[in-house]
């Protein structure tokens, strides 16, 4: 079977691209399950109850998310009505939502598990351990799943390492989200896990990590609050495609893509 993960997804630009690229995405490789990490498909921060239900009619499967989960405050009330869509698991207690989703592949027959986790290193040090967190979950999710999908949303390079090879051989795919520049490192894991320190932007790239160029460069230069506004330019969908054995959970294969308009 095949898994199709794609990188953060970023405002209007980014749900454009997807929009356009997912249906021929779809087909070429034959994709059994699909997870998008949606935290700034919102306008860029956050995200609504009308875009995940505008994301999953796409043919999303699972959503994960990141440090601007809570952004749009209105997903709130409504995030525990919404099962696909993740936050975190090793955010504090007492927040809503969950870490993990147990959903089935387009067949109906292969459960595909997925967890949220995030890194502490330059993110908010109020999270409880990932690395222990991580792997009592995984230990659990495996009594429902032989397949298990992993978004590491972090900002260090090392953590998003460090977890991949914690969690080799356990799960099926650790993928890196998070920085919005995509890695080209993607490989599998001595033990069979497939991974990717990060899987990169889908969104405008003629910017910033997915913001207006100028008011970035402002910032550099003066020091200065200036307000952030979403990019349109070049969009592109980000995304990693792994080929999972059903049966054992273990990768056997992993690619990635960029595809711009021209590409379609």
């Amino acid at each position: 079977m095949n898994i199709l993960i794609i990188g953060d997804v970023v405002g209007s630009p980014g749900r454009a691209i997807m929009k356009k690229a997912l249906p021929g995405v779809f087909r070429k490789h034959d994709v059994d399950y699909c997870i998008a990490n949606v935290e700034n498909a919102a306008g860029g921060f956050g995200i609504t109850r009308e875009i995940c239900d505008e994301i999953v009619a796409m043919g999303v499967d699972c959503m994960t998310s990141g440090n601007h989960i809570w952004d749009k405050r209105e997903i709130i009330p409504v995030v525990d009505q919404i099962p696909q869509l993740l936050r975190p698991l090793n955010y504090p207690a007492g927040q809503p939502g969950r870490g993990s989703h147990v959903g089935r592949a387009k067949d109906s027959r292969v459960a595909v598990a997925t967890l949220n986790l995030s890194g502490r290193v330059f993110m908010n040090g109020a999270m409880d351990d990932p690395f222990t967190k991580g792997l009592a979950e995984v230990e659990r999710l495996r009594k429902e799943a032989a397949v298990i999908i992993v978004d590491m949303h972090a900002e260090a390079t090392s953590e998003k390492v460090a977890m991949g090879c914690w969690l080799d051989g356990k799960v099926t795919a650790v993928v890196g989200t998070h920085t919005h520049v995509p890695t080209c490192d993607h490989r599998l894991l001595p033990k069979g896990t497939a991974y990717c320190t990060d899987i990169g932007m889908t969104g405008p790239y003629d910017s910033v990590i997915g913001v207006e160029k100028d008011a970035i460069i402002q910032r550099f230069l003066t020091a200065m609050p200036t307000r952030f506004e979403t990019a349109k330019g070049d969009p592109r969908l980000a995304a990693v495609v792994v080929d999972v054995d059903p049966e054992s959970g273990r990768a056997r294969g992993i690619d990635r893509m960029l595809i711009g308009e021209n590409d379609l």
